[in-house]
Order: C-alpha cells, then sequence, then structure tokens
C-alpha cells in the first residue's frame, strides 16, 4: 500500500516528491499497537507524560471517550510499560521515569472485535477471552464460571509472577451499546458485564493498577454498582488532552505532512473536542484528512452511522437548533443507562457534541455545562444526516439552493425552499404536534443550510433579543454576506408581513454593520395547513 501510493505520486509529481515521501515519517491509520507504531516508523505522538502521571498518582481508572479517540493505542501503551518492553519507550517522556527492573503480569481484556447479539453470545466471547489470558501467563483456571475465573486469574498471576497484576479493559461497554436499541437484550448484557467486572474490586490486594475504557459512562448504581472504587477521568481537566491530538502535538508531529494545509480551516473543521482542558482533534479525523489530500471531508463522521440517534428522535422530536448551546446539569451529563436514555447525553458520550462551557452560578454548586458541535465537520455531517433520514432526502434542492445563495437569486431561492418543504415525507406530519409550530420549520431550515457545510448559527443573542438563524457566507464579490432569517406560524394563507417586519424592529442587523458584509433579511411565514411557507420576503438591510 506504501509503495504503491509512493509510485502514485511520482508519476504526477516526480522524483522530488518521493524523496520527500521517503523521509517523512508514516501515517499509523488504524494502528493501535505501539510496537508497530515505534518499530515501523509511524508517526507516535508522546502520550507518556500522561500515562507517568496516571502510574504515579491512582491506582483504578475509568474514562470515557468517543470511538477513534485512540483509546486502544492507550491501553496498549499501559500493556507494553508495565509488562517491563523497555525499547519501545527510549526518546518517550516516561523512560528516565520508570523503574525497567519491574515488570507486572498483565491481564487484557478488549470486546472490541465483532458484535453480540445476545447473552450467550457474550459468555461465549467472555470466556474465551479468559483463555487467551490464561495462555500468555501460563495459568489454567479451575473455577468455570467466568466471574470465577477473572477472580482466580488475578490471584494466581500475582502468586506465580510475585508481583501485583495490571487489568486493562477496552471497550468494556461496547456489547451493551451494540444492542441499545433492544432494551432487554442490552439489560442483559449490562448485568452479565457487572458481574464480571466487580471482580476487580473484589481482588484490590493482588491489583497494582486497573483502567476501563468505552465509548459511554453508565450510571455508578448499574453497571458500577460493584465496582464503584473507579477514579473516573473522563472530566478531569488534567487528562482532558489524554487521547486525540492538541493543536500542539499535531503541528509538531506532523510538520511535514501538513505543509500548505490552511490550519485555520483545519481547525474549524477538526478541532473542539473538550474535556474541560485543552480540546484536541480526533486522531482519525487527521491522518485521513493528510492521507487524502487535505480534503476537508467528514472521515471520522463517516466511519459510523448514528442509527440510533434516528430511533430516539422518533420517540422524541427534538429541536434541533438548541444543540448549539444546549445546557446540561453534572448529573444528567454522566446519568446514563439501558432504560434511561438521555439524546443530549448520548450524543456528548458519542462525539456529537463537546463542552463548550462549565457554569457553577453559586460557590459550591453543582456545575453545569454548556455543549456545542465540536467542530464544522459534525455540524455539517450531522444535520445532514438528521436531515436526510428523518425529515427528508433533501439532496435533490441542496446543490440548487447552494448555488442560488452563491448568485443571490431570491426568485430561484424561493422556489427551492418551497420544493424543500413540499418533499418532506407525510410520516413526519402524523401524530407529530411540533409540526404545528414554527420550532418545526426552524429545525428543519436549520438542519437543511447546515448540510450544505455553510456557517449557519441558530437562536444567536442580541440585546434586542435572539434571531432564528444567521447564515454567513465568505468573501464573494468583493464582500461578505450575512442572512438573517425569522419564521412565523400564521393562520391565513397569505401571511401578515410579521416575520420581516420583527427582524427590522428588533434591528437583529446591528451586530452587521461593520462595513464589511451585504446583509440580507428573510421573512419566513408558515402556515400547518398548507404545511409550507405562505410568505417570504426579503430585502438588503
Amino acid at each position: 500500500m506504501w509503495a504503491k501510493s509512493l509510485r502514485t505520486k511520482i508519476r504526477y509529481n516526480g522524483a522530488s516528491t518521493y524523496k520527500q515521501a521517503e523521509r517523512m515519517k508514516k501515517l499509523p491509520i488504524g494502528i493501535s499497537t505501539l510496537a508497530d507504531i515505534i518499530n515501523d516508523g509511524y508517526v507516535y505522538v508522546d502520550k507518556t507524560p500522561y500515562v507517568q502521571m496516571l502510574t504515579d498518582t491512582g491506582k483504578y481508572y475509568f474514562l470515557s471517550r468517543p470511538r477513534r479517540f485512540g483509546k486502544s493505542l492507550l491501553v496498549d501503551t499501559l500493556h507494553q510499560l508495565f509488562a517491563g518492553n523497555e525499547p519501545l519507550f527510549r526518546g518517550l517522556h516516561i523512560h528516565p521515569h520508570w523503574d525497567w527492573t519491574i515488570t507486572y503480569p498483565v491481564i487484557r481484556i478488549s470486546f472490541g472485535s465483532g458484535q453480540l447479539r445476545n447473552r450467550a453470545e457474550l459468555d461465549e466471547k467472555t470466556g474465551e477471552l479468559l483463555r487467551i489470558n490464561q495462555q500468555a501467563l501460563g495459568i489454567t483456571c479451575t473455577e468455570t464460571s467466568h466471574s470465577g475465573c477473572f477472580a482466580e486469574l488475578i490471584r494466581a498471576a500475582k502468586a506465580k509472577y510475585g508481583r501485583n497484576v495490571v487489568v486493562l479493559v477496552d471497550e468494556y461497554d461496547k456489547p451493551i451499546l451494540d444492542n441499545i436499541r433492544n432494551p432487554a437484550v442490552a439489560a442483559e448484557m449490562r448485568d452479565g458485564l457487572r458481574n464480571f467486572y466487580s471482580v476487580i474490586k473484589d481482588n484490590d490486594a493482588s491489583i497494582r493498577f486497573a483502567l476501563l475504557t468505552g465509548v459511554s459512562k453508565f450510571s455508578k448504581v448499574s453497571l458500577f454498582s460493584g465496582l464503584n472504587n473507579l477514579n473516573d477521568i473522563t472530566l478531569d481537566t488534567r487528562y482532558s488532552a489524554l487521547c486525540g491530538y492538541t493543536q500542539g502535538e499535531l503541528e509538531h508531529g506532523f510538520a511535514e505532512h501538513l505543509q500548505g494545509a490552511d490550519m485555520t480551516l483545519v481547525q474549524q473543521w477538526y478541532n473542539g473536542y473538550n474535556w474541560l482542558g485543552e480540546s484536541v482533534y480526533n486522531p482519525f479525523d487527521m491522518l485521513l484528512f493528510i492521507d487524502g489530500g487535505k480534503k476537508f471531508l467528514p472521515y471520522w463522521f463517516e466511519t459510523a452511522t448514528p442509527s440510533f440517534l434516528l430511533e430516539i428522535l422518533r420517540q422524541r422530536p427534538f429541536y434541533l437548533p438548541d444543540l448549539e448551546a444546549l445546557r446540561m446539569d453534572y448529573k444528567k451529563l454522566g446519568d446514563f443507562d439501558v432504560d434511561k436514555i438521555h439524546l443530549e447525553t448520548l450524543l456528548f458520550q458519542t462525539g456529537y457534541l463537546t463542552i463548550k462551557q462549565e457554569v457553577i452560578d453559586l460557590p459550591g454548586s453543582l456545575p453545569e455545562y454548556v455543549l456545542t458541535y465540536p467542530n464544522n465537520e459534525v455540524r455539517y455531517s450531522l444535520m445532514g444526516y438528521l436531515l436526510d433520514n428523518y425529515f427528508t432526502d433533501t439532496r435533490p434542492e441542496r446543490s440548487a439552493i447552494r448555488q442560488a445563495l452563491i448568485r443571490n437569486d431570491f426568485t430561484v431561492l424561493e422556489h427551492h425552499f418551497r420544493a424543500l418543504f413540499d418533499n418532506i415525507a407525510h410520516q413526519n406530519y402524523t401524530n407529530n404536534p411540533i409540526a404545528e409550530y414554527e420550532g418545526y420549520y426552524a429545525s428543519v431550515m436549520y438542519a437543511f443550510l447546515c448540510s450544505l457545510s455553510l456557517d449557519t448559527r441558530a437562536e444567536e443573542s442580541s440585546n434586542k433579543g435572539r434571531v432564528d438563524i444567521t447564515l454567513r457566507l465568505p468573501l464573494i464579490n468583493g464582500a461578505k454576506r450575512v442572512y438573517i432569517f425569522e419564521f412565523k406560524m400564521v393562520e391565513g394563507t397569505e401571511g401578515d408581513g410579521s416575520a420581516l417586519a420583527q427582524i427590522k424592529h428588533k434591528d437583529y442587523a446591528a451586530p452587521y454593520r461593520d462595513g464589511e458584509h451585504r446583509i440580507f433579511l428573510i421573512g419566513m411565514e408558515f402556515n400547518a395547513q398548507v404545511r409550507n411557507f405562505v410568505r417570504f420576503e426579503w430585502e438588503e438591510a
């Protein structure tokens, strides 16, 4: 694959590109094994300062991060460190700070591969993982139950090697999440895993270090009721950048690879994941961005389809513009279980929303969090996905409306906006009370404009009110443009002009009167019976 890539570059760019590619380290796309990265010449972003802090200051840890954030590489790094694989760490931060004369037996469990569809398959997989660890440690269990074998394995490993055991669990929650749309099966998986993981606490005297990682953070009274001694570092400021690339790490580790890239756009598209510390990039995103010729595409988003969102939205319609700035309290952010799924919590834990701000209103009070999209990739892609799968297939209108905006052709714009709402599937109106209110149409318009990869903002505040939607276009024909939308529900079939009048009366255009923008005001008035807008007015401010 690497050689073929180089030959392709030679054909188009000549021998100089070949020599440059030879000098650059390879991109570790899809590689989560430290030995492969170090020994085979791949770029490695040194996360061992965080690993040192983990191993020096604590014993039991839990970490939740979205998919493809480097959790498996973190687990493997810990495995190699405790196993004493010293050559892999030469030149890394932790090397002079670690006692390489001591090695520890490591038990490593991962539910990352395959999809388990029922409790029987979970039990079979658990037995397989226990057998793999027995073989690696040269130990044979006599206990027949999985929890009994796990406990025996920990005690026997300590006895055999004379050191306390390291327990590493990756993708601890995947059997549950794979069945989240079937609560009965998901609950069976949760109960089986809870019994299995509780062994870790019961064997404290034989354990040196333990880490559990996964995507979701389940309620402590459900999955972790038998393992309540874990230090949850998910929102620990010190470990915010434990997984992912910071801006400095990206620019240092991939300097040659990023030559010629517009780093301002790179930040807007891919940076922004935050857990109360320094924001980070998703590693998978950045590796594919570089490898794909630095094209701005939704690499991370397309690795999995968030179909679970559709199921939840069908059960509980959601006002999509609220995702720009969603406020959640401390308990709700981490209060997740198979029979208590909050859409906002799930969006945060799976990486579609991130923390924008921590709010503590009064000294000593529990914090609240303002959530928003981490970046443009997620904003544009998530809205496009939800629009096409929950509201309607909007692909026929996207190109036409985008071009109409670029040309500033309001006649064509009105025509295709009307076609957009005409195409909404009938079932989205049936038994859907939100369709009677302007919030429904605002959600459709907001999601649609975001899906065009345009700078769309909802519910922006001014000193005179909140604007429904603001759309910004970059410099075109010597000027930036801003479009200010207001939506109203009206009784009649002709409208009354109140939408445009409100924009003008409250002077929503004031923040953009800077001499750099052309400002356009658009009022759209909808009628629930017509299921479309009955008045479309615009003017340039």
